[in-house]
């Protein structure tokens, strides 16, 4: 989900499990795709697993997740040992550059949550401040779902 755990082999796809997880917390698309994209990047995967820490600069909330997911240069491969992991590779010269889940690559290949990706992931200023400002926004409606003495 939003650290990148997994416990066990359930019926159900990491994918859908995110999808379950921020339904129950009160998540928009945009508040679950802006949330992913700057844990990855803070480098908050359980474990400190470097699974979907598309970024040079980990512990620095920038959009680079978003940038390097939909690099045209990048191609990626389904891992062999491993349904749920995919190598991302440069095209030209086979270079392993990064490696994500299938929940990482959701953001890439559903529809509806590229179009949200291609938002944050334009590698201009514009983005990376609206990234900045609605990743803030989500995180802080997260801190404050359980604060029941703030309604």
């Amino acid at each position: 989900g939003f650290r990148n755990y997994l416990k066990a082999r359930y019926s159900v796809s990491a994918e859908e499990l995110l999808l379950d997880r921020a339904q129950l917390l009160t998540l928009t698309a945009p508040e679950m795709t802006v949330l992913i994209g700057g844990m990855r990047v803070l480098n908050t995967n359980f474990g400190q697993s470097r699974y979907g820490v598309f970024t040079d600069r980990p512990e620095t909330l920038t959009n680079d997740f978003f940038v390097n997911l939909l690099d045209m240069g990048t191609t990626w491969k389904q891992v062999p040992e491993d349904e749920d992991l995919f190598e991302g590779r440069d095209r030209e010269s086979g270079e392993l550059k990064w490696t994500g889940t299938r929940v990482d690559l959701i953001f890439g290949s559903n529809s509806q949550l590229r179009a949200l990706a291609e938002v944050y992931g334009c590698n201009d200023e514009d983005s990376q401040k609206k990234f900045m400002g609605d990743f803030v926004t989500a995180w802080d409606k997260v801190m404050n779902l359980d604060r029941f003495d703030l309604q």
